[in-house]
């Protein structure tokens, strides 16, 4: 049996190595394609058999795609990693040059559009964030994108009550704490904003989470004691957005 000490030490350790860790200064780029009626199979086979390898090609990293479980040929939702915004810009204008993407392109609308309207966020992750992986986890999981809109001037004390405390309480209720991100300056409303993502084995699994979570003595607890600090709510009302999707077939983390 390990001795106190050295189990001191070893916890120790890993807190300094956690702490040390480089901080992932990607940017982030979360597309949400509206699409065409009846298309939707269509633009999957695009991305599956096309996009996906032309983004890899040009440098281009895919961190997941999803749709929404309500209405789900309505939208695809995706994730893309680059090392700068100069690098996306760069990556992006080459793989819209690429022969090989434009030629895919034109065969796949040669019956019409596919898209009928393009959204797009940059984003980078947040200093508390979990590292953004694209690993696979157990299949049927239910993606749950967060997005939070703050009060004025209380983004940073809803990024301190995430950091030191609702981060562990999800996990202490069986949420998967995915990825949290901040909008880049340059987008609206950068300096109110807070989008995350969870995964849940299911909607009901996700009910039953937020139900104890949101009774938990050190969450009623927190939520009281930043809300004093922030002189009311942190968010603006209805301003908490959820949407819950699930990867597509091609999605590198299900």
């Amino acid at each position: 049996m390990r001795s106190l000490p050295l189990l001191a030490a070893l916890m120790l350790a890993t807190l300094v190595s956690v702490r040390a860790a480089e901080p992932d200064t990607r940017v982030f780029e979360m597309r949400t394609y509206t699409v065409a009626p009846g298309k939707s199979e269509a633009l999957h086979q695009r991305f599956r058999d096309h996009s996906l390898g032309l983004f890899k090609k040009h440098a281009i990293t895919s961190i997941g795609y999803w749709v929404p479980v309500e209405n789900p040929e309505s939208q695809l939702v995706f994730v893309l990693a680059y090392p700068s915004r100069e690098a996306r810009e760069t990556a992006w204008r080459a793989f819209m040059e690429d022969p090989a993407w434009k030629k895919a392109f034109a065969e796949s609308e040669a019956a019409g559009a596919l898209v009928t309207k393009v959204d797009q966020l940059f984003m980078t992750a947040t200093d508390f964030s979990p590292e953004v992986k694209t690993e696979a986890g157990k299949g049927g999981r239910v993606f749950e994108l967060r997005t939070y809109t703050a009060t004025p001037g209380n983004l940073p004390l809803l990024d301190a009550r995430f950091r030191d405390h609702t981060i562990g309480l999800f996990g202490k209720y069986g949420m998967t704490n995915l990825w949290y991100w901040h909008l880049t300056a340059d987008q609206k409303n950068a300096d109110s904003t807070l989008l995350y993502f969870l995964a849940h084995d299911s909607k009901d699994a996700a009910k039953a989470s937020f139900d104890g979570f949101r009774v938990d003595p050190k969450w009623t607890a927190a939520k009281a004691a930043s809300e004093e600090k922030g002189g009311g709510s942190l968010t603006v009302p209805d301003g908490v957005k959820s949407v819950f999707m699930k990867a597509t077939d091609y999605s590198p983390i299900k």
